[in-house]
């Protein structure tokens, strides 16, 4: 009679235990799959551009001042001179990530002149978690493109990669986005 009011009691807990797929591991995996397409997602619109003229990545990019911006919950501000970040990356971020409550850095990678990578921080929001996720897209950078390059250079950083040719640098934009 024990034996069998055991396994009753083994069955019932089985069965009133809920085995979803909405678990911890596969609920932190399914967020994370929806952070990546949204980033992706944003830094194709941001890249998109008519024929003929620069994508706002590209713009936002060459307007730089080289700063890093904060989020002080109302704007992107820089931590220097408390100048307010006026782009199309900044505009997409407030309207999309800001409101649902996304964490985020957008960083510019460049090879320098040793042939190591350097990282530039744009926008800084502090240091992912474990569960963050990163995408990223590249963007061409020509000599033709860059009204002042010795004032360029000096503000943002990035240099001429290549002084013979009107190559001047490739940017990888990478986003990190995170939940907290």
């Amino acid at each position: 009679m024990a034996l069998i009011i055991v396994i009753g009691v083994i069955v019932f807990t089985v069965q009133a235990t809920s085995l979803t797929p909405l678990t911890s591991s596969t609920a932190n995996a399914h967020i994370e799959a929806q952070l990546q397409i949204l980033g992706q997602d944003m830094l194709t619109v941001l890249d998109h551009s008519k024929s003929g003229q620069n994508s706002s990545l590209k713009e936002d990019i060459l307007n730089w001042d080289g700063e890093k911006y904060t989020w002080n919950s109302t704007e992107y501000v820089s931590q220097n001179n408390n100048i307010l970040l006026n782009s199309s990356t900044s505009d997409l971020l407030k309207a999309v990530i800001v409101p649902k409550g996304i964490a985020h850095n957008v960083e510019f990678c460049i090879i320098n002149d040793g042939g190591t990578t350097t990282t530039l921080p744009y926008i800084y929001n502090g240091e992912p978690s474990d569960n963050a996720v990163i995408v990223s897209r590249r963007v061409l950078l020509s000599n033709s493109d860059i009204q002042d390059i010795p004032l360029f250079r000096s503000e943002t950083g990035i240099y001429d990669a290549d002084t013979s040719t009107d190559f001047y640098n490739l940017i990888d934009v990478k986003m990190t986005l995170w939940r907290m």
